[in-house]
């Protein structure tokens, strides 16, 4: 496996939707970029009027060529007046930059680790990561994990446990520990600062075999062959 745009690419491992865009994997980190930055100014800026402008400019232009069915393009019955849907299965803070990029460093059926660093756009308390975000961030390691090595299922339950506040803008450590048993997967992650665990998520979901998920009819890109 090796590290690409800031993540970790498995060889051979199935999809579960189309690919993201190039341009989408550009975008994303420079939005989140730009959130942090409009939050941190403490003055009125003329660039905000002019970015409000083109952003509904911009906004006008995409409205005119995306999809008219914000539904996402999955099953026999589904046309080209919908949506297609992208990968949520593996790196979903790569296309979109509401939810955390990460990176793993070690990807197996039974441990997993990474690291992770939260940008201001997740600010909940002064200067922390909002708790929410860190469960977005448990459930989307988790089910990487387990998507990647080829038992994975929706989720039944997430339980985030908070130790210790959780800064910004400092890279973090996590740990995922994972067994599947004949009920479900039974995943631990933890979220580390210098050795010592900030918070845990702990993460129930159905296991079944990824060939079945992967089974699903997800439509293609219009212009895409094969």
């Amino acid at each position: 496996m090796g590290e690409h745009q800031g993540r970790v690419v498995e060889a051979g491992r199935i999809s579960y939707g189309a690919q993201p865009l190039p341009q989408q994997l550009a975008v994303a980190p420079a939005l989140r970029r730009l959130v942090g930055l409009v939050m941190s100014l403490e003055d009125p800026h003329p660039v905000l009027d002019e970015m409000a402008a083109r952003l509904a400019d911009w906004e006008g232009v995409l409205a005119s060529v995306a999809p008219p069915d914000e539904r996402p393009r999955i099953g026999p019955d589904a046309d080209d007046s919908r949506r297609v849907y992208v990968d949520h299965a593996y790196d979903i803070g790569a296309f979109n930059p509401c939810f955390p990029e990460y990176v793993f460093d070690r990807l197996d059926a039974d441990h997993a680790e990474g690291r992770v660093t939260f940008p201001l756009a997740f600010e909940g308390p002064p200067g922390l990561v909002h708790g929410g975000f860190l469960g977005v961030f448990f459930d989307s390691v988790t089910q990487h994990q387990s998507c990647a090595v080829g038992v994975s299922g929706k989720t039944r339950s997430l339980t985030v446990t908070y130790r210790r506040p959780t800064p910004l803008a400092t890279e973090l450590r996590f740990t995922i520990e994972r067994t599947v048993g004949e009920r479900g997967i039974d995943s631990t992650a933890r979220l580390l600062l210098d050795g010592e665990v900030l918070c845990t998520g702990v993460v129930n979901t159905v296991a079944a075999d990824v060939g079945t998920l992967a089974g699903t009819r997800y439509g293609k890109r219009r212009n895409a062959t094969g």
